[in-house]
């Protein structure tokens, strides 16, 4: 979302996903963060926000930052629109056993599959066949999206001739193609939230790889038929003028109606059967290292040997 009316946005319910801003400064007032361009100044909810995406001509105080972080509000730095991912701050939670189990399982061929197969058939809402290679399942969601699209042209009667996109020329795509970029970066934007914030890593991915936001895509992936493909072309049926900031305001809206913030937290806990914490010996949970963002954690010791070193000093020698 950008702002267009600065009396607008201490209104927004609780629950707000994200904002978007450019073209002003980002300051701490009192116990609060401030926005503040030509048009004026406006508070910014932090508490409730989950990303705060910062566009060209925007600058930010130190203080600011900081309240950011301490109320959970991860900062992405991103080009004009949203559409491109320059930066990042840290998510709020300091523990590592989400990012254990996810590096264990993407290290591992045969379990790496197990989880793409999961993630395909969270997308067709269907049991797939075992027998099916991973070629053929790729073959067949690469139907269904391109179905998807024929399907939600044909619904809204907007013509439409394949996805194309060039990010050094935004304005030469049409109106669909822009709208479903930035859709599809608001979506990014708020899975890349939750995965910092639950302690995963962006850059892990399953499906996609080779890249800092491959799991952030995978993540994305999983929503993208059914809420941001269908927003994009009714917001572009109903009208090609500044459809970026209406698809914006309108995934704001669905996102926040449809509590997708708590749903992808949950979703990528099943599909990488993280229902609970891990047990000893994968990940040691007896230290609260989100009490304390400096405290170091345990020391790592071979599961047959002696228990962890809590507080990650090592009583037995020479520790500087």
């Amino acid at each position: 979302m950008r702002i267009q009316d600065l009396h607008e946005l201490p209104k927004l319910r609780d629950g707000l996903s994200y904002l978007y801003l450019e073209h002003g400064r980002i300051d701490r007032r009192a116990r609060a963060v401030e926005f503040i361009n030509q048009e004026g100044r406006v508070l910014i909810p932090v508490a409730s926000l989950a990303v705060l995406m910062l566009g060209p001509g925007t600058s930010i105080t130190h203080e600011a930052i900081k309240t950011l972080a301490d109320n959970g509000c991860l900062v992405n730095w991103c080009g004009e629109e949203g559409v491109r991912f320059y930066a990042q701050g840290v998510g709020e939670t300091r523990k590592g056993y989400r990012l254990i189990r996810q590096a264990e399982l993407v290290s591992d061929p045969a379990r790496r599959l197990e989880v793409v197969r999961r993630m395909y058939q969270f997308r067709f809402e269907e049991e797939l066949d075992p027998a099916l290679t991973l070629q053929q399942i790729r073959g067949m969601e690469g139907a269904r999206v391109r179905r998807a699209y024929a399907e939600a042209s044909r619904r809204y009667g907007v013509f439409w001739m394949g996805r194309a996109y060039d990010r050094g020329r935004w304005y030469a795509a049409d109106p669909i193609n822009r709208a479903l970029s930035a859709a599809n970066a608001c979506l990014n934007g708020l899975c890349h939230a939750a995965i910092v914030s639950a302690g995963y890593s962006p850059g892990l991915g399953f499906i996609h790889t080779g890249k800092m936001l491959s799991f952030v895509y995978d993540v994305a992936d999983l929503y993208k038929t059914r809420l941001t493909v269908p927003l994009a072309f009714r917001l572009t049926a109903e009208s090609p003028m500044q459809v970026e900031t209406r698809v914006r305001h309108a995934c704001r809206d669905l996102f926040h109606r449809e509590r997708l913030l708590g749903r992808i937290l949950d979703d990528i806990d099943q599909l990488l059967n993280l229902t609970r914490p891990m047990t000893r010996g994968q990940a040691d949970l007896t230290v609260d290292v989100d009490a304390d963002p400096a405290l170091p954690g345990e020391l790592w010791a071979p599961e047959e040997e002696d228990d962890t070193v809590a507080g990650g000093v090592n009583y037995g020698g020479d520790d500087s």
